[in-house]
């Protein structure tokens, strides 16, 4: 069912090397809107949101363990990249984002609201 969702894409950067990551791998970007941290692991970009579900903590300042989960800064939380599920058992889930490179740039979904989508 999740490949039946809509996204509206908004383009993050013209080119990867655009994108200021830390040592870490992470960055955060302004988007939309929407502050989001932006993941760049085995050459592969996830994007999830800045917040850590637990206490805040901006994931940018977190870094990616050894199998590639993002770690909250604050009390070292674990959230896989691709599903966003707490790896660390405390049942917390992280939000995240497709990110598709392109020719034309680097850009993030963010899931269209059907709320209303049968009124279309």
């Amino acid at each position: 069912m999740e490949s039946s969702k809509k996204y509206r894409w908004h383009k993050i950067a013209d080119n990867i090397t655009d994108i200021s990551f830390s040592a870490e791998g992470l960055a955060q970007v302004d988007v939309a809107g929407k502050t989001v941290c932006i993941a760049y692991k085995n050459d592969r970009l996830h994007a999830c949101t800045q917040k850590c579900p637990h206490a805040g903590g901006t994931m940018a300042d977190g870094f990616i363990d050894a199998l590639g989960n993002i770690v909250c800064p604050l009390h070292r939380y674990k959230f896989n990249l691709d599903t966003g599920r707490n790896i660390s058992g405390e049942g917390y889930f992280l939000k995240t984002f497709p990110v598709e490179i392109r020719e034309d740039g680097v850009f993030v979904g963010f899931a269209e609201n059907n709320l209303f989508g049968w009124l279309k």
